[in-house]
This record gives structure tokens, C-alpha cells and sequence, in this order.
């Protein structure tokens, strides 16, 4: 393997900055399943509403596939006047309270795995982190007008009971994070991951209520003070715009009741019908495949 440590450069300052810190590392990365946009949802809302500042940068030179995933180019009348490009980059930020996190943001690598996770690894254990966390949406055949549930894992199982839905052992299409996360277990460090049950009418629109349930299960693993108001907010005008959108579908009432039915019935038993390890594997496949842009429902 080529030296991980020529991927990615390092702000010295800002790195000193957090020595004797012990921060948290939360990595929200696109590319996998992101129903409902919690990932990318989760990530803008923690840059907008907390100061941050570049501690590295990745070279996406070497890890993106440009032919897989273009940047975007700027054509007015003759001439090209700019273009978005992508970027993979570890974000200092501070919480309320002046705490400092991490947050790696930007596309999962396309290519060099392996060596990626070692360059994220050594920063890891450059910076003394004590937690990994991520968070992230899958489509499930729930109602949105129910409490969204969390499936959630960890390095430690112990942190991680009472998931909703049981699984046994399954094999599924990985990504990037899950690597990290699997790294991070080998390496001794803490790693734990949320992910929102995603109405699957609604998983290519962005849906609020999955979004601030992560957020919150993020902020109580890792002690931050991170308020959630706007997002709360968020949530009640997102609900008045699904109503106001399927005001006229005389189908969708009897399917919310179903799956409200549904919902309620497996809540108060405590389980949820186990789906087959090929039809868990075929629907992480089918989602991937037809994942497009997300778009607000309001």
C-alpha cells in the first residue's frame, strides 16, 4: 500500500489546536443509501449551525471517479464562468459550548479503500479521537405519521440493544463509512452509527423528522451540545406540506392506515417480522441503483 499519508494535507495550527481534546470524529459521506437525505441533511445542518474551520483536505484527485459522479460547469452564453467540483474534507467545528468536533464531509472514495481508511485512521490516532459516529437513513415500509425508529450498531455492542427491526446475520453492499467504522473496532477506538427508518414513499425527498432523530441520538452519544430548534421547526412544516401534497390521492389514506397498523402491532410486541437475507440485499441494491438528488418536498 502507498503511504496514506500522502492522501490528504493538514492545517498545523488547526491541528494543534485540538491537542489534549479528545474530539469526536463524525463522518457523513455521500454516496451510499441516503433515503430521506439524512446524511447530507445531517452534515449541512452541523456546518451551518456550528463554527468551523479546515483541519484536511483530501486529494480527490486520487480517490473520486470523475466520469461517475461530474462536477458541475457554468456555461453562460459563450463562455464557461465556473464549476462546482468535489471535495472530501475534515472539518473542525465547536459546539455550543465551545467543545471542538470533527466532521469529515464530501463523496466516499470511489477507489483506494483500504488506504483511504488507514489516512483517516492515523489522523484518528494523530488527534487523540475518542468516538467515530455516523448517521444515515434506509427505506422502510413505515408511516410518517409515527415516531421514526433508529436502528443503531457499534464497535461495542453492548451500546447498541433494542434495535427495532432484529437481523440475524446478513451481507450487504458496504460503504465507505462502514469501513471506518470496522477499522476504527480494530483499532481499539469507539465507533457507533444511527440510522433513521425512512418512510419509502418519502426516501428521495428530504425528510426532517429522520434527520433530528439522528441528530439527537448523535448528541447524546457524544455529549455535544448541538440545539436542534430549527430543525424541530423543520419538522412541523414538512408535515403540513406532505398533508397538503396528498390531499387529492384517495389511495394514500388507506395506505398510512395499514402502516400505521402495522407499525403499532410490531411496537407493541416488541419485534418486527424478519425479512430474508436476500430481499434485505436486493432492496440496498435497487436503492442505489435508482438513488437520484433528493428534493424538498416543500
Amino acid at each position: 500500500m502507498l503511504d496514506p499519508q500522502t492522501l490528504y494535507t493538514v492545517d498545523p495550527d488547526v491541528r494543534d489546536s485540538l491537542r489534549g481534546e479528545h474530539p469526536v470524529l463524525v463522518h457523513q459521506l455521500d454516496g451510499y443509501i441516503d433515503a430521506g437525505a439524512v446524511t447530507r441533511e445531517t452534515r449541512a445542518f452541523l456546518l451551518e449551525h456550528c463554527e468551523h474551520e479546515v483541519l484536511a483536505e483530501f486529494d480527490v484527485d486520487q480517490l473520486h471517479d470523475y466520469r461517475s459522479r461530474r462536477p458541475q460547469f457554468v456555461f453562460d452564453t459563450n463562455h464557461w464562468t465556473g464549476m462546482v467540483d468535489y471535495s472530501l474534507v475534515l472539518h473542525k467545528l465547536t459546539d455550543a459550548n465551545k467543545v471542538p468536533f470533527l466532521l469529515l464531509a464530501g463523496p466516499e472514495p470511489d477507489s483506494q479503500w483500504h488506504r483511504a481508511a488507514a489516512a483517516v485512521m492515523q489522523l484518528c490516532e494523530d488527534l487523540d479521537v475518542r468516538l467515530l459516529v455516523t448517521a444515515g437513513g434506509i427505506p422502510m415500509a413505515v408511516p410518517h405519521t409515527r415516531p421514526t425508529l433508529i436502528t443503531q450498531h457499534a464497535t461495542d455492542p453492548s451500546l447498541a440493544p433494542g434495535n427495532p427491526i432484529w437481523i440475524d446475520r446478513v451481507q450487504l453492499p458496504g460503504s465507505f463509512s462502514h469501513l471506518l467504522e470496522y477499522r476504527a473496532g480494530e483499532a481499539g477506538i469507539l465507533a457507533r452509527g444511527f440510522v433513521a427508518h425512512v418512510p419509502h414513499y418519502l426516501a428521495q425527498t428530504v425528510f426532517p423528522q429522520a434527520s433530528l432523530e439522528v441528530l439527537k441520538r448523535l448528541r447524546d452519544a457524544s455529549g455535544l451540545e448541538i440545539p436542534l430548534d430549527d430543525i424541530e421547526l423543520a419538522t412541523t412544516d414538512n408535515l403540513l406540506a406532505i398533508a397538503g401534497e396528498t390531499a387529492s390521492d384517495n389511495d394514500f389514506p388507506a395506505l398510512i392506515a395499514a402502516l400505521e397498523e402495522q407499525y403499532d402491532r410490531l411496537r407493541e410486541a416488541g419485534a418486527a417480522s424478519v425479512p430474508s437475507a436476500e430481499e434485505i440485499g436486493a432492496a440496498v441494491e435497487q436503492f442505489l441503483a435508482e438513488q437520484d438528488p433528493p428534493e424538498r418536498s416543500r
